[in-house]
């Protein structure tokens, strides 16, 4: 049980990364309010790790923030 009044630090954090319709790349956190985009893979990474010290309060960060890439094609039948 969790003390209301308790701080709870995350070791890590999922992002979900798609290309942006308009191009780029759009990362959301798993179950976290967190969102970032940024125009190429490089940018991202830096984007992501701003969006998350943002965040969380100095010292909760999480130690490791994975980035999960979705892709979506169309194929035909």
């Amino acid at each position: 049980m969790v003390d209301s009044g308790e701080v709870v630090s995350v070791n890590e954090l999922i992002f979900m990364v798609a290309e942006s319709p308009e191009g780029g790349y759009e990362a959301r956190a798993l179950g976290e309010s967190i969102f970032t985009e940024a125009d190429t893979f490089a940018d991202l990474h830096e984007k992501v790790r701003d969006a998350v010290r943002c965040h969380y309060d100095p010292g909760r960060e999480p130690k490791i923030i994975r980035l999960h890439f979705v892709r979506e094609e169309v194929i035909s039948a």
